[in-house]
């Protein structure tokens, strides 16, 4: 069969010679390795270079909310036949500085906010983000939501055409693997003030006018009511009171009735604040897609990609496709042989060796 998307081949790599946030200095710039996601000279991950820009980033997130009930939160690129991209919100805030002369301002960009949501409302949230993880453009906090977009979201996990070497019928296997979860799993989560998000907007608007409105209201889950009781919403995650006046998240696949604390919206697995409030919800929690997608079938150790093969390399609980069993040093093929296993690095007994010396 023949093998399709061979990247390495067809597909120039991007990001030659960008820093290592990781080893700060001590790479000499990132090296692509023909099929690892790493970078040749330091063994790193690509996403501790940072290696796409804001435009690819918002490609990549537009291609995996296209044909799904997010698409709303994507544009059309003119000219760019059916593509779509990530309609990112931005949130720019400027503060006045007074000074003895003329007054000067301080701007502050979020390269990421909930959308939908006024400036006051929008900054309370951030406020409820630890710092370090707050979005501001040039800092760590911009760093880390730009590794996490390609740690959580590989584009190798809903895009064929990122993966190397899938023949014809893999190819088919990922793409209903991708339709799958996208009609039933993945979600965007919304940031409102409890009892103010999804039906219960649809809800408040038809208490206040028509035939509903001569109805007392029905009392749910608290949504409805003015003046909700003291302790009557709680966070998922931490099980604490949240209070009327403090923004939360909804993940409309988890119904309405549940919400969590800005900082308490994380993958279930990793425990990681989930990037953009991008989930997948699965078994009543909500995921990552890195880990959802591993809940599903395996992904391989050496390539980083989703296995579609029904025959595979599985060792100490981790798996690799049969052709990338191989050393991470010299790249000779283990199986059947003698091989060391350190943090995921699988290495020959001479390379294991060599790095004991």
């Amino acid at each position: 069969r023949p093998a399709l998307f061979q990247m390495s081949v067809s597909q120039p790599q991007s990001g030659r010679g960008v820093p290592c946030l990781r080893c700060r200095g001590t790479c000499m710039g990132f090296e692509p390795h023909s099929w690892r996601k790493i970078c040749k000279s330091c063994k790193c991950s690509q996403e501790d270079h940072c290696l796409s820009s804001d435009a690819e980033d918002d490609r990549k997130i537009g291609r995996l909310l296209s044909d799904s009930k997010y698409a709303t939160l994507t544009a059309r690129v003119k000219g760019g036949d059916g593509v779509r991209i990530y309609k990112r919100n931005r949130m720019i805030v400027t503060n006045p500085i007074v000074s003895r002369k003329d007054p000067t301002f301080d701007t502050i960009t979020y390269e990421w906010a909930p959308p939908g949501l006024t400036q006051k409302l929008a900054m309370q949230y951030m406020e409820l983000i630890p710092k370090e993880m707050q979005p501001v453009a040039g800092t760590d906090g911009a760093h880390y939501r730009r590794r996490q977009l390609v740690r959580q979201l590989p584009v190798h996990d809903h895009d064929p055409s990122q993966c190397r070497g899938l023949d014809e019928g893999e190819v088919k296997l990922m793409e209903d693997f991708v339709k799958k979860y996208k009609a039933e799993a993945l979600g965007v989560g919304e940031v409102a003030l409890p009892g103010h998000a999804g039906n219960a907007k649809e809800e408040g608007k038809a208490r206040d006018g028509g035939p509903a409105a001569e109805k007392p209201p029905e009392t749910t889950n608290g949504a409805l009511e003015s003046t909700p009781t003291v302790g009557l919403y709680r966070c998922e995650t931490c099980k604490q009171a949240v209070p009327e006046d403090c923004p939360v998240v909804y993940a409309d696949r988890a119904g309405y009735a549940r919400l969590w604390h800005p900082a308490c919206f994380v993958c279930c697995r990793c425990a990681e604040p989930l990037v953009d409030l991008i989930y997948f919800w699965k078994s009543g929690a909500a995921w990552c897609g890195r880990h959802y997608c591993e809940s599903l079938r395996p992904r391989c150790a050496g390539c980083d990609e989703i296995i579609f093969s029904e025959e595979y390399q599985r060792a100490e609980g981790m798996a690799w496709h049969k052709k990338h069993f191989t050393c991470l040093e010299c790249e000779t093929p283990l199986s059947g042989k003698a091989f060391s296993l350190d943090k995921g690095s699988l290495r020959c007994a001479a390379c294991s060796r060599s790095q004991r010396l």
